[in-house]
């Protein structure tokens, strides 16, 4: 008999966050639905994971756990320990902000989507430009192409990255990582015992591109990146191995 997929639905925004009751909704009637998602918000926790301390989990509610970890937790504990290993589907988010460019390398929402990948489960990630704008739009998108993705899966060590624009949506362009530009600044705090400490913050800005996800959702088109976890520049491996063969004589 034929079993129904399971569909594991996180976030790094947190259990209670608006996003995973999107994503809910969204792929109602697919498969069996779990949501495990972080207990606090885990924003800019990147692929950080707890290892080899106790994890806590909870179960809040029917198909609904919270996890004191990170999104990469969730998803290993959901994969290891909760299901032992019959997930079909992991989808990450709907992030509140969005997660292009280079982001990428700090969003615990494209982190969770990363271990999914990397334990060969089709995963997305996806976020909204300006939350909630096109919250409609963005749960048709989820439910086509999580049927696409429970049929058809997706090529070995890759995954889709999504970002929903603000404006009204002219449609979809696949597109390529942008560049984000960082103007960090780090915001000194003196204290009455003498410590210090800095806050941490700055204006964020990037370069339209044509063909980047950054280009696309600036002009209200649905970005999806898909994104490939080997991370090898191929393109200068001939050109290292000259120069670094010279450097070192063993």
């Amino acid at each position: 008999m034929k079993t129904s997929p399971k569909i594991l639905l996180t976030n790094d925004d947190g259990i209670n966050a608006d996003g995973l009751k999107t994503l809910e909704s969204a792929v109602k009637g697919l498969g069996e639905i779990y949501i495990v998602a972080p207990k606090e918000n885990q924003s800019a926790s990147s692929h950080s994971f707890t290892l080899r301390k106790p994890i806590k989990i909870n179960q809040v509610k029917k198909n609904w756990y919270s996890v004191a970890g990170t999104p990469t937790d969730c998803v290993l504990a959901a994969h290891h320990g909760l299901f032992n290993k019959t997930l079909n589907l992991v989808i990450s988010g709907i992030n509140d902000s969005p997660n292009m460019g280079d982001d990428v390398l700090y969003s615990g929402t494209v982190a969770a989507a990363i271990e999914g990948t990397i334990l060969g489960i089709p995963s997305i990630a996806i976020s909204y430009r300006q939350y909630p704008k096109n919250k409609t739009v963005a749960k048709q998108l989820i439910n086509v192409l999580a049927k696409e993705l429970l049929t058809n899966g997706l090529p070995k060590k890759t995954l889709l990255n999504i970002n929903i624009p603000a404006g009204k949506i002219k449609g979809i362009k696949i597109t390529r990582m942008g560049k984000r530009i960082y103007k960090d600044m780090a915001i000194l705090n003196n204290h009455p015992n003498g410590e210090v400490s800095y806050i941490l913050d700055g204006d964020l800005s990037w370069e339209i591109e044509k063909g980047t996800d950054f280009e696309a959702v600036e002009n209200n088109y649905i970005s999806i990146t898909p994104l490939h976890l080997d991370m090898t520049n191929y393109l200068e491996l001939t050109s290292f191995r000259k120069k670094f063969s010279k450097l070192i004589k063993f």
